[in-house]
């Protein structure tokens, strides 16, 4: 059995009751560094399997292997694992490879609904997510997709936004953005959302400051209805309803 687990933030509020069951019912845990320290607590004696960023491949399979060697093997990813995750990664060895191992996919809370619920209800119209990482997209592709996005009025949630590696590319996505969306549209910036280091902010698109950022935060663009107010971010869905006196 293999469990392929969203583990959320990495709190454990924010983890399902799906996701704590599918941890507790397995003999070996294996993930990313980071996030195995994020769940140390529910882990106990069990064996631990870590490895380090740009090794997603070696990690899955190392999975998958015990999985089909008749262990209970639960690979951790954070937010959901079908979101920028490993869920995909494992389904694709597994077909490649006709493996027969039993996978189940457990859900878990991704960083765009992480940090909509602290700014306020920025997505509650459409949206999208667009990841600013070009190790395995070209950046011409989500240039395109940005330019698709702005230009259908989408509320966007960036992932990856800012790295060392990639100082310019939000600058240069919300350049793109400015072709479609006025100065004044809301921005929303959310640093480690549900982690112990958690930082929230909002701007506008005019405004944005890109040098706090980095690849814990999670950006999220307006749409042209959106606003703010009280220092919440607040996407209209349409209803219709008197004003307050």
């Amino acid at each position: 059995m293999l469990y392929v687990i969203g583990i959320g933030p990495g709190n454990q509020g924010a983890m399902t009751l799906e996701a704590l069951d599918a941890i507790a019912d397995a003999d070996i845990i294996v993930g990313y560094k980071t996030y195995t320290h994020l769940v140390k607590h529910l882990t106990g004696d069990k064996q631990v399997i870590k490895t380090g960023m740009c090794k997603e491949i070696e990690r899955c399979q190392a999975a998958l292997d015990l999985a089909a060697a008749g262990n209970k093997v639960a690979l951790i990813s954070s937010g959901d694992a079908g979101i920028y995750g490993m869920a995909g990664l494992i389904l694709e060895l597994t077909t490649q490879q006709r493996l027969d191992v039993q996978i189940k996919l457990i859900p878990g809370v991704t960083s765009s609904t992480a940090a909509a619920s602290l700014l306020g209800a920025p997505l509650m119209h459409d949206y999208c997510h667009i990841s600013l990482s070009d190790l395995m997209t070209p950046w011409p592709v989500i240039e395109k997709r940005i330019l698709c996005a702005a230009q259908a009025d989408f509320v966007i949630c960036f992932y990856n936004p800012r790295s060392n590696g990639r100082k310019d590319h939000l600058a240069n996505a919300f350049a793109a953005l400015r072709r479609y969306k006025p100065a004044e549209t809301p921005v929303g910036v959310v640093r480690a959302a549900g982690r112990k280091k958690q930082e929230k902010w909002t701007t506008t698109l005019g405004d944005m400051d890109f040098e706090p950022v980095d690849m814990t935060c999670l950006v999220i663009v307006g749409n042209r209805s959106t606003y703010c107010r009280d220092g919440l971010m607040i996407t209209p869905r349409g209803y219709q309803f008197e004003p307050a006196d």
